[in-house]
């Protein structure tokens, strides 16, 4: 009897507060450093694409959990959570601790990282289904956690268009805001990233990859 009425509860509880280890949850990490003086800085490109799906999917207000900001509801009947940590850059896989120790959840299909790329010219995007951390912090802290290159991630170009501009000390570069035309090109590009994730919590990386990664 006690087992039935559990059952019961929790198919009443909303999918994003179910907890148990059998429930799929895409984890959707937005790289980015917490403070205001980062808000609108090219590194920060990936909690301004989490807030732009925070708002477009009605989740509720971010709220703290342990070391991140984190958002949930479902996406297409599929439990997914929203997280920025709070970490700073290179510490941000740290926060991917409670998630490694659920056994039926792996970041080969659950995990995708939404990352600034200096490489990819602004206004573009490409999806990689593992790799490199290609110097970014992020992603090395991300890979030094997990023990593995073998997870998802959504490269955000901020790549200068104008071919004779220099991006100079890469530091400075990635940690300075975003001029107003380049945020109107990364604003733009929303709708295709939501598109993008959107496609990877349905149908997985694979699939997201050979849709949204023409002419890569």
């Amino acid at each position: 009897m006690a087992g039935l009425l559990a059952r019961a509860l929790a198919f009443l509880r909303p999918a994003h507060d179910r907890s148990t280890d059998e429930t799929t949850v895409k984890v959707i990490l937005g790289l980015g450093n917490p403070g205001r003086e980062y808000e609108h800085t090219r590194h920060n490109v990936g909690w301004m694409v989490l807030d732009y799906l925070a708002d477009v999917w009605r989740f509720p207000a971010w709220r703290k959990d342990g070391e991140a900001l984190t958002s949930s509801g479902t996406v297409g009947g599929v439990a997914t959570r929203l997280v920025k940590p709070l970490t700073y850059m290179n510490l941000s896989g740290q926060v991917l601790k409670p998630w490694l120790r659920r056994p039926f959840w792996a970041a080969a299909k659950d995990l995708l990282v939404v990352v600034d790329e200096v490489a990819l010219p602004l206004g573009s995007i490409r999806l990689r289904a593992n790799g490199s951390a290609g110097g970014h912090n992020g992603l090395k802290s991300i890979e030094h956690h997990l023990k593995s290159r073998d997870y998802p991630r959504l490269r955000i170009g901020i790549k200068p268009l104008e071919e004779q501009r220099t991006i100079g000390d890469l530091s400075d570069f990635v940690l300075g805001p975003f001029g107003k035309m380049e945020r109107q090109t990364v604003d733009e590009l929303m709708p295709t990233i939501r598109a993008a994730v959107e496609t990877f919590i349905s149908e997985g990386i694979m699939v997201a990859m050979n849709r949204f990664n023409r002419g890569a």
